[in-house]
């Protein structure tokens, strides 16, 4: 069994999607929908910087979805293969479960680009810059990171917001009780804490404003039908009902992107193969939890050529 996978932020970086560009018209066609979707110059920005203007929330998140189903469109339309042939599971690291979804049919490309912009801008604006931190621990596993957050919050919002692999966790807050739980690391034997370079808390109570905008968002533009099954950041479960996948992604603003429990989850499921598109950022955490599966990132043409042999 094989799943695709699809990265969350951090995976950014200026000249991303530049060489699928020019080599693929179904790539250039995927950048021209998300510029006319969100009337700017995106792939611009993707391709020259600056890099403060990517790395901008509502920038990085359709720009990282954009880059990863371009690399999708190319496989299908070039490879002659179809997701949907391909693939028993989708899942996605935070606004990668947005890709994933678009991946399995559910939302159309314009959609997914418009709604991770207003994810983007709702998460930004839902805290104000300066109180919100977050921060990850290197050589911890949960318990540790859940008893160091405990520790930490002294009355203030200091939750995990990712628990990525067994060796990195990602907590998120207010910026003191972060701060603080930076601090303490060696007193919960854990390796080091590093403060991480985003602009608002993700994946934690401070965000409910993005989740309410999100919930609007997604009265108007719901999720159709999955044309292939989707482990929910969430639940680390699989989910194939649309009202479900809905609430679940307002779910997601708030709350804990579970993605070691997915990659397991994933595993005990029968996945054998798992495929990252866009990025090479989950597959070392996948490595790093389950053992005896295949891994793959796929990020430019000659990363294509070689996945078509393999699947």
């Amino acid at each position: 069994m094989r799943a695709f996978v699809f990265p969350g932020q951090g995976s950014q970086k200026v000249g991303m999607g530049l060489e699928l560009a020019e080599a693929s018209a179904a790539a250039r066609e995927v950048f021209e929908e998300v510029d006319d979707a969100l009337g700017q110059k995106l792939f611009q920005i993707m391709k020259e910087g600056p890099e403060d203007a990517l790395t901008l929330t509502e920038n990085a998140q359709p720009a990282i979805m954009a880059n990863a189903i371009a690399v999708l469109r190319v496989l299908e339309k070039e490879g002659g293969i179809a997701l949907a042939d391909k693939a028993d599971f989708v899942a996605g690291h935070s606004l990668g479960e947005y890709t994933a979804i678009c991946a399995a049919g559910a939302f159309s490309l314009a959609d997914t680009a418009r709604l991770l912009k207003l994810r983007g801008q709702s998460m930004q604006a839902a805290v104000p810059v300066g109180v919100g931190a977050m921060a990850a621990l290197l050589g911890a596993d949960i318990e540790k990171a859940s008893a160091l957050a405990e520790a930490a919050a002294e009355g203030e919002v200091c939750t995990v917001a990712n628990d990525n692999d067994p060796t990195q966790v990602v907590l998120s807050g207010h910026k003191g009780a972060i701060e603080r739980a930076v601090a303490l690391v060696k007193d919960h034997g854990i390796k080091r804490g590093v403060l991480l370079p985003v602009s608002a808390p993700f994946h934690c109570p401070l965000m409910q404003p993005a989740a309410d905008a999100m919930a609007e968002a997604f009265e108007k533009t719901p999720p159709a039908a999955l044309r292939v099954a989707l482990f929910a950041n969430v639940t680390a479960a699989v989910v194939t009902d649309p009202a479900e996948v809905k609430r679940l992604l307002v779910e997601q603003v708030t709350g804990r992107v579970r993605w070691r429990e997915s990659a397991i989850a994933m595993k005990d499921a029968g996945v054998e193969q798992f495929i990252e598109l866009g990025g090479k950022v989950l597959s070392p955490m996948i490595n790093r939890t389950v053992a005896d599966v295949s891994v793959t990132s796929v990020v430019g043409m000659a990363d294509i050529e070689a996945i078509l042999k393999d699947i």
